[in-house]
């Protein structure tokens, strides 16, 4: 186990106290900023969390004035900070630094979040687990044998470890939720198109992809997205407003047991389901056992555009990306599904078709419950050996499927749902469990999660060694 907490500016504070505490003058930015570079140094060989530390971007500067002023942010090394490399996990990119930050980097600049560092993730995103080639395996504060979760994994690990209270994060088939339920964390995929993002994915067959944070506490969770809302707001979706109550009537809550095509869910992540279930309904909502209502062909769509976008990324890569961008340095895992793509590429356009109709028509559970209840993933944090990037492609194939059961189900029909380290195994170590609710109603899902975290609060960090 590692932990970084200390008696310095940050403390053992979440992200919502340290703001109080640099308003009133406790602490200053420049105090909380070497905290974080402190602990950063401290955990940097340990983790292997870091691609690189950053002092800013080089097109903006934080907003002063901006409601999260003075709170130092890592961000996840897929999207741009100008003057500083963007490299997706992968050796395909080079050494180029961004020319200007991204939209969204842009937005958390006037926010008044400092960048900190860019952090690791596997190849493209394209795996649960944050080992790359490049880079090397990032490890669990809670377990430094074992994965982080991906894709979000260096800033899952950063802010597991109190380096700092909230890192971004973003997710295309699970990869806010899978690093929060490894680490302990909150970690919330809000609905399709809820926050600012890059213009040309509304122009992908499907967007799977949704920007976020990970916190340590459900009200950093929720203070950040009344924030983000404040600055660009999708009038398609209700607004999340202020969440600061815990829901205070009953749900109708469904519980699913079971992954896509049938997989079957670890006891120790059923046993968390389970328990989860029962603080529930301890807490007066209705709680109802259900079949799982997706169709084993939608695991295989999934799959099959999942494969799409690594073939994208390999023959695409320059138009994406630019000229030093170079598709033969990609890794097994990443060519593995680019062949898969080549070898069932005539049946690719049907299931981009169903898809597209899940997009539309959403999940059919939640016509009659509030809110579906279910594990995060398949089974705990594996040790690093388990998904590594040596691993034979159908081999890493049968094990991520067994791992990632659920969360991308969310992703293609855009509805918003958040992981909660509700469950413990035998040896302590996390186990996240899912809620999702209809598009748009994250502000149900932040109500549900402070009830939730009242009842049966979870550590914010690993205890301290010995």
């Amino acid at each position: 186990m590692l932990t970084t907490t200390t008696d310095d500016a940050i403390g053992t504070s979440d992200t919502t106290d340290l703001r109080h505490r640099l308003r009133a003058g406790e602490v200053s930015p420049a105090e909380v900023r070497q905290a974080a570079s402190d602990r950063l140094d401290a955990s940097r060989n340990a983790l292997n969390a870091v691609v690189c530390p950053m002092d800013g971007a080089a097109d903006a500067d934080p907003d002063p004035e901006g409601p999260f002023a003075g709170i130092p942010l890592p961000i996840k090394d897929n999207d741009d900070v100008a003057g500083y490399p963007t490299s997706w996990g992968s050796n395909a990119f080079g050494p180029q630094p961004a020319e200007a930050s991204s939209v969204f980097v842009r937005q958390l600049l006037q926010l008044g979040f400092s960048p900190l560092a860019k952090t690791t993730m596997p190849e493209f995103g394209l795996t649960a687990t944050t080992q790359s080639v490049r880079f090397g395996d990032t490890r669990n504060p809670w377990d430094l044998a074992r994965s982080v979760g991906g894709s979000s994994g260096g800033s899952a690990a950063l802010v597991a470890a109190g380096v700092v209270p909230m890192a971004h994060s973003n997710d295309g088939g699970g990869s806010t939720r899978i690093p929060a339920a490894t680490c302990g964390l909150v970690g919330l995929k809000p609905s399709r198109a809820r926050l600012i993002d890059r213009p040309e994915l509304e122009r992908a067959p499907v967007n799977l992809f949704t920007q976020g944070v990970l916190t340590t506490t459900v009200r950093d969770t929720a203070a950040y997205y009344s924030a983000a809302e404040q600055c660009y707001r999708n009038p398609d979706l209700p607004p999340i407003g202020q969440v600061t109550a815990p829901m205070d009537q009953p749900l109708r809550i469904a519980v699913v047991t079971d992954g896509l095509s049938g997989i079957a869910i670890d006891p120790e992540s059923l046993a968390a389901v389970g328990a989860a279930a029962s603080l529930c309904e301890s807490l007066g909502h209705h709680v109802a056992l259900v079949a799982n209502p997706y169709p084993d062909r939608l695991a295989r769509d999934f799959l099959r555009y999942w494969s799409l976008l690594a073939y994208a990324f390999k023959r695409f890569g320059k138009v994406m990306y630019g000229p030093e961008f170079d598709g033969t340095r990609t890794d097994s895992f990443t060519d593995g599904l680019a062949a898969m793509f080549s070898q069932q590429a005539e049946r690719v356009p049907g299931s981009v078709r169903r898809l597209r109709r899940w997009a539309r028509q959403g999940p059919p559970l939640l016509d009659e419950y509030d809110v579906v209840l279910g594990a995060t993933l398949g089974h705990p944090a594996p040790l690093l050996e388990w998904l590594s990037p040596d691993t034979p492609f159908r081999l890493h194939m049968t094990r991520l499927l067994r791992y990632v059961t659920a969360t991308p189900l969310e992703n293609v029909t855009g509805v918003p749902a958040i992981s909660l380290p509700l469950g413990r195994t035998a040896d302590q170590l996390p186990v996240g469990v899912q809620f999702s609710a209809a598009r748009g109603a994250e502000a149900l899902l932040l109500a549900l999660a402070l009830q939730l975290e009242a009842a049966a609060p979870w550590p914010r960090t690993p205890p301290s060694p010995g």
